[in-house]
């Protein structure tokens, strides 16, 4: 099991494995570009060099590349689409260039399409984009809150997207905590990550399950309030961290944290709490 956080890559992609290392993070997620802008600076091959010789300076491997918020390949808006598809397929680039293991990507929003259109745009989309980009990177689809038109707000959403895909290998799923109680699945009760875990396992296979966002949930159970905070201060509590930790079958996943930075806590002490609940 590996625990990290999301890192910055202010001053050099290659800072944020210097930032994951002094944190002792044995994961670590980024941003490659703007996560809010459409542009997105290429990676030079000296860059990219810099990064890998860096996670082989630390002895840091699992490496994930979170996607920018704007792209939105359930749209029904022809402009966005395609600026999705292209965005994407630049982004497996920069992924495949520094050696990342996954790239996680929030489904998107039918804006009021349907969520069958929007199952059936993000399927084709995702092919598309794998046909042209054969990436490395396995591409997680994360689950989501449950707000508004966005698709990804239970399991069975994800499973109708890759089974459209015809299971293709390069997909898999990254589950958020904060997400998921929004959504309504409760972890706080050992028997409910047991049941969660068989519905992920029969529908789209543990083996596809790559990371863990570790995030505490401000917004009640099923509030479908996208809201994060501190491990064990927010509604889910230490009880669902540990109950997470110490399963058996998450024993070789990677928890990445996306906590809040205050004036209450910051990255190490959130840290230190959930690395304390591993029994």
């Amino acid at each position: 099991m590996k625990f990290g956080v999301h890192t910055s890559i202010a001053g050099g992609i290659d800072q944020a494995v210097v930032r994951a290392a002094k944190l002792d993070c044995g994961t670590f997620q980024i941003f490659s570009t703007n996560p809010r802008g459409w542009k997105a600076k290429e990676i030079s091959d000296k860059e990219a060099q810099s990064f890998k010789d860096a996670l082989a300076k630390y002895n840091l491997e699992t490496v994930v590349v979170h996607t920018p918020y704007l792209i939105n390949l359930a749209s029904p808006k022809e402009h966005i689409y395609k600026k999705s598809i292209i965005a994407l397929i630049a982004g497996i680039k920069r992924a495949d260039q520094i050696g990342a293991k996954y790239m996680v990507l929030h489904p998107g929003s039918h804006t009021g399409a349907g969520i069958e259109q929007g199952i059936e745009n993000i399927a084709k989309g995702l092919l598309e984009v794998i046909a042209k980009s054969k990436p490395a990177v396995n591409i997680l689809l994360e689950n989501v809150a449950g707000a508004g038109t966005a698709i990804g707000r239970n399991i069975e959403e994800l499973e109708r997207i890759i089974k459209q895909t015809n299971n293709h290998n390069n997909l898999g799923i990254c589950y958020d905590t904060c997400h998921g109680f929004a959504a309504g699945y409760d972890i706080r009760q050992k028997e409910e990550v047991d049941r969660l875990l068989e519905e992920i396992d029969c529908r789209i296979g543990l083996d596809r399950l790559g990371v863990i966002h570790a995030n505490d949930s401000i917004g009640d159970l099923g509030s479908n309030k996208d809201r994060h905070h501190h491990i064990g201060e927010g509604q889910i509590g230490l009880a669902g961290f540990r109950n997470l930790v110490n399963h058996p079958k998450l024993k070789d996943k990677a928890f990445i944290l996306e906590t809040p930075v205050d004036e209450q806590k910051n990255d190490q002490d959130n840290l230190a709490t959930i690395k304390s609940l591993v029994e």
